[in-house]
This record gives structure tokens, C-alpha cells and sequence, in this order.
């Protein structure tokens, strides 16, 4: 049986998740259905006699910008070249778009041998954390939505929200809260429940007394006492809170594009959705 390309089922994505999860990476348990409706072409699955080998997504958020992720290889089929076909195979399904990506610093010059420009980058800060719940803070509604939508595209410069109108919406393992004050939308979050712990993104606060208590409810939401955030460099706020909170970076990664990188905003308390879609 000769060797496919194919789009990735529900299932498939699930068992790619594993993988993941093998290498550390910690996704949620219910990242499937959401990441999938972002793109459902985007996941591509090398298989090898039927067998799973090798897997990219590479996201078309919209026209003009596409982010590239889970890009992994079995432990059993690693040298043999089935990375390197998955990997031209997700480039040319964002066609002319920008590609962003967030990869570890250890394989920053081998993205770069493919276009891709380091512009930026973001830590993950965990903490085995007791966080007090300030109780400040409401559940999301459907009529939410579209202002949080509205947000993270000026916040980010993206426009993913097929993918963020799915996130936002509730599961039994992920939730977004929200603060407002008389100014009305002060900050949001979303939680969810993970391999091991929990993480949180996005986020968003005004300022460093509303991420306190943002932060302080998300990370009593599923009643995990370790909690993460994908904090991007110039989130200097929360990260300066985070610290004092007792949080420690685990680990980092680069930002980094292929073509015009987007326009987005500089925010001082603010974390990354999730590291494969951007």
C-alpha cells in the first residue's frame, strides 16, 4: 500500500494529540473539535500502509494569513523523510499566505532555512499555585462573543475567529470568564482542562489589578493546582505578575513568519490562545 496525504479525522487528530502529549507538549483534552473548526483541510496525516507517520496543521485563519503547528513525526518513522513530505505539504496548502508559527528555540535555524523570520517570542510560566478566587468575574455568553472576536483581532493582527468563535464557547472541559466594570469589558480568559493541570488563553486584562483577579478565578475553575500560561514577550505586566505570584518559565519559543508578519498590538497582560494555532 503506497504512502498518503490525508486530511485528518476527529479521531486522528485525537491520536496526533497523544503524540504531542508524548513530547511534552500538554494540549487539552478537548482542543480537538475547536482546532478543527478553525480549518478543517489544515490537518494533514502522512500514512504509511494505512499506519499514521507523520502530521502537520498549518491553519488558514483567513485570506492572507495561515499559522503552522502539531508538526510531529511517530518516534517509529523518524529519518525516512516523512516529516519533510508532511512539512512541503502543509506550506502549500497556505499558498501565498503569511505563516506564523511558534517553534523552540532548538529548531529556530532549521524554520529559517524554509523563509521563516524570528519576530519575537513567548515563555510558558507554570506554578503549582493555591490562587484565591476573587469572584469578580461572569461566564461567557453567546452574545459575547463577537466583541471578544473583535479583540483578539485587533490585540493579535489575526483574524482567526472561526477558530476563537469555537473556543469561546463552553465544554465540560473549557471555560471563558469575563471581568466588566463601568467601563464596561475590563478582561477575559479562557481555562481548560489539560493532560497535566490546566492552561490559560487567551487573556486579556486592562491592567495589573484586573488580571489579579482574572487570573485568580480562571486558575480556580477546574480546581487544578498547576496552571499555565503562554506569555508572549512583550506582555511585561503579566509577566512581572506571574512572578510575583510564584511562576517560573518552563520553557520558551520563537515566533516566527514566513512573509509580512501581522499588525498586531503591543499588550502588557496578555497570553497566547494556544501555541499551535497562534
Amino acid at each position: 500500500m503506497p504512502a498518503t496525504i490525508d486530511r485528518m479525522s476527529l479521531a486522528e487528530l485525537d491520536t496526533v494529540l497523544d503524540w504531542a502529549a508524548d513530547e511534552g507538549w500538554n494540549p487539552g483534552l478537548d482542543d480537538a473539535s475547536a482546532f478543527l473548526a478553525a480549518d478543517p483541510d489544515g490537518f494533514l496525516i502522512r500514512k504509511l500502509a494505512g499506519r499514521p507517520v507523520s502530521a502537520i496543521s498549518v491553519v488558514n485563519h483567513s485570506d492572507s494569513f495561515a499559522f503552522l503547528g502539531l508538526y510531529l513525526c511517530h518516534p517509529d518513522f523518524r529519518g525516512h523523510g516523512h516529516g519533510l513530505t508532511i512539512w512541503r505539504a502543509g506550506l502549500a496548502h497556505a499558498g501565498g499566505r503569511t505563516i506564523g508559527l511558534d517553534g523552540v528555540p532548538a529548531q529556530e535555524a532549521n524554520y529559517a532555512r524554509s523563509g521563516f523570520i524570528r519576530h519575537g517570542g513567548a515563555a510558558r510560566f507554570t506554578a503549582e499555585c493555591d490562587l484565591a478566587r476573587a469572584g469578580a468575574t461572569r461566564p461567557v455568553l453567546t452574545a459575547d462573543i463577537p466583541a471578544l472576536l473583535e479583540r483578539e483581532m485587533r490585540t493579535t493582527g489575526i483574524d482567526a475567529s472561526r477558530f476563537h468563535d469555537a473556543w469561546f464557547r463552553d465544554t465540560p472541559t473549557r471555560r471563558t470568564l469575563l471581568l466588566e466594570d463601568a467601563h464596561g469589558l475590563a478582561g477575559y480568559g479562557t481555562v481548560r482542562a489539560c493532560r497535566v493541570g490546566t492552561k490559560i488563553g487567551p487573556f486579556h486584562a486592562r491592567d495589573e489589578k484586573t488580571a489579579g483577579l482574572l487570573l485568580g478565578d480562571l486558575a480556580a475553575t477546574f480546581d487544578a493546582r498547576a496552571v499555565s500560561l503562554d506569555v508572549p514577550q512583550a506582555a511585561i505586566g503579566l509577566r512581572s505578575l506571574l512572578e510575583g505570584a510564584g511562576f517560573r518559565p518552563s520553557f520558551s519559543t520563537a515566533r516566527m513568519y514566513k512573509g509580512v508578519p501581522p499588525p498586531s498590538r503591543p499588550d502588557g497582560f496578555r497570553s497566547v490562545a494556544t501555541l499551535e494555532l497562534g
